[in-house]
């Protein structure tokens, strides 16, 4: 589902170049080393999936290729555990922020503007997009560019919505949206036969799924960094938050072979 099929790869590009993702994490100097860790350690609190499902050191000298590397928090901890590490985004400011992450941290990695729906160079051991397929115009072109880098037996991973997720039912109900911003042009959701049959019919293999993600925090709170749950999520036993969270996540976690 799109929340607006008229938009185009323009708005999207504008969208983003206006606040990428995460970059209000941390209200220290940008050009700094502080403000980049205080990003990463905010984004893996409440995201503590991403380390385990990325699989950052498991990729020492193998070449990966991340579409849609945002200010380069994921690209961080793959390049700082060796491995040969390329970057893509749509948008300029991005790229010029992940290339002053990277000098700041003494890092090495190759990072370029680039529309995967156009771009296919390279071969890769890892594809990894988080968190940015479902805003691409053309999910369909995406993935076949992906595929066609990937080396034979090369992994892709990536996070897609979930249709079925606590979040979703709550945006439908007009008491959440899709994006720290408003009003973001596209933001599909997909359900598990979604993925599998959009998957399949691009010649990926050995498709795995794990759902995960509801985030429990207060928002005014959690924008003045205090991680203080919601009332209802507070006195919930951790076994039925754990429940939730696997069943209406709003995370789709996938990981697949060419």
């Amino acid at each position: 589902m799109s929340i607006n099929k008229s938009a185009t790869l323009d708005d999207v590009i504008k969208y983003w170049n206006n606040q990428p993702c995460n970059i209000k994490h941390s209200s220290k100097d940008m050009n700094t080393c502080e403000y980049f860790t205080e990003v990463s350690k905010k984004r893996y609190f409440v995201e503590p999936h991403i380390p385990d499902f990325a699989g950052f050191n498991k990729y020492k000298d193998k070449k990966v290729l991340e579409v849609g590397c945002g200010i380069g928090t994921d690209a961080q901890e793959f390049a700082k555990n060796g491995c040969i590490y390329k970057g893509i985004d749509l948008t300029e400011k991005s790229i010029d922020i992940c290339k002053n992450r990277f000098q700041l941290f003494n890092l090495d990695g190759v990072f370029e503007t680039g529309n995967i729906e156009e771009y296919c160079d390279g071969e890769y051991d890892l594809i990894y997009s988080f968190g940015v397929l479902h805003h691409t115009p053309d999910i369909d072109k995406a993935l076949i560019n992906i595929y066609n880098m990937l080396k034979p037996g090369g992994e892709f991973k990536c996070m897609l919505y979930a249709k079925n997720s606590w979040k979703y039912f709550k945006i439908l109900d007009g008491l959440d949206q899709y994006e720290a911003q408003n009003n973001v042009p596209i933001a599909n959701t997909y359900t598990h036969d979604d993925i599998k049959q959009l998957f399949t019919k691009h010649n990926f293999t050995n498709i795995s799924i794990m759902q995960t993600h509801i985030f429990p925090y207060k928002i005014p709170e959690y924008k003045q960094g205090k991680y203080e749950k919601e009332e209802y999520f507070k006195s919930m036993p951790a076994e039925l938050f754990s429940c939730l969270n696997k069943n209406l996540g709003w995370h789709l976690c996938i990981t697949c072979n060419k």
